[in-house]
């Protein structure tokens, strides 16, 4: 049942577990092979389990985990940035897979695994800020695809690809801080859109934004903190979407991050635009201009 989602869930548990300083929980050599386990030697990229076809998402996991562990060399480079390059439309817009299917969430993993791939150069940066900025909707925020809704995930992916390319110019951080502030409930929890419920899993998208936008005081920090906090299991361990719900590795990664965010005591720093620790993106020379809260002493 979880098959399709297992490179990724990978990633997300070993970044939760860097966050919280753990990074060692998980044994790094089994790690290393299941990701190359989940190579497609047909495509040239990642699936998201082994004999799965590659796509975009468990490309960028895969990456990331790489990355983390400092076994890049283990990656046939050039076949995943070609595979990654393959996929993007004479629009803009870049695809998930070899199917079609077109989402802003495929254009910042191409962006975002290029540049952690050292091969933004082979990317239409000219076209592609074009395709971004066409989502772009009154509101400040950005949808799926041209015409969609806003959306915080959206958001995120969208803002965050813009902040790679150095392009930040292309929004228009006031009014989408504000959209950005709207997302918070009287609970303190967020939510992606109006209308909707709150979601541990939006006080990454939303913070992520609001911190490259260096706009994190636009929302209520502490009310956050004390929602992300009510959401955990206090008896199994993890965070689920929000208090009451059963807890599972995407909202315990998110949730974590945007306690990280929030300056939470006992936390290394996460990296919000490649949602990946700091020390790593700083070590490979791509950190950008993004402000989160100061960390609190314990």
């Amino acid at each position: 049942m979880t098959s399709h989602l297992r490179l990724n869930a990978v990633y997300w548990g070993l970044t939760a577990l860097c966050v919280m300083k753990h990074k060692d929980a998980l044994d790094r050599e089994q790690l290393i092979d299941f990701v190359m386990s989940c190579w497609d030697e047909k495509a040239g990229a990642f699936g998201a389990h082994p004999r799965h076809d590659a796509h975009m998402l468990p490309t960028l996991s895969g990456i990331q985990i790489l990355i983390i562990h400092d076994a890049l060399d283990r990656l046939d480079k050039e076949r995943v940035i070609s595979f990654i390059l393959s996929l993007q439309s004479p629009s803009g817009s870049f695809s998930g897979d070899r199917f079609g299917e077109t989402d802003t969430r495929f254009c910042y993993c191409a962006v975002s695994a290029l540049s952690l791939l050292g091969a933004l150069d082979r990317l239409d940066i000219n076209k592609t800020v074009e395709y971004i900025r066409k989502c772009k909707n009154f509101d400040g925020g950005y949808g799926s695809d041209v015409g969609g809704e806003s959306h915080a995930s959206q958001v995120f992916t969208c803002v965050g690809a813009l902040a790679i390319l150095n392009r930040l110019d292309e929004v228009d951080s006031e009014t989408l801080a504000w959209w950005l502030s709207e997302r918070q409930l009287p609970n303190g929890g967020l939510n992606g859109r109006p209308e909707k419920l709150e979601d541990v899993c939006y006080s990454f998208w939303v913070l992520s934004a609001l911190s490259i936008l260096n706009k994190m005081t636009w929302i209520d920090g502490p009310a956050l903190e004390r929602f992300i906090l009510s959401s955990q299991d206090n008896d199994a361990g993890g965070i689920a979407d929000r208090p009451g719900d059963m807890p599972d590795v995407w909202h315990t990664l998110f949730g974590v991050a945007g306690l990280s965010l929030l300056g939470y005591p006992g936390l290394d720093d996460l990296d919000p635009v490649y949602c990946m620790p700091k020390e790593v993106i700083e070590r490979i020379g791509l950190r950008k201009g993004w402000v989160a809260l100061p960390r609190r002493s314990e």
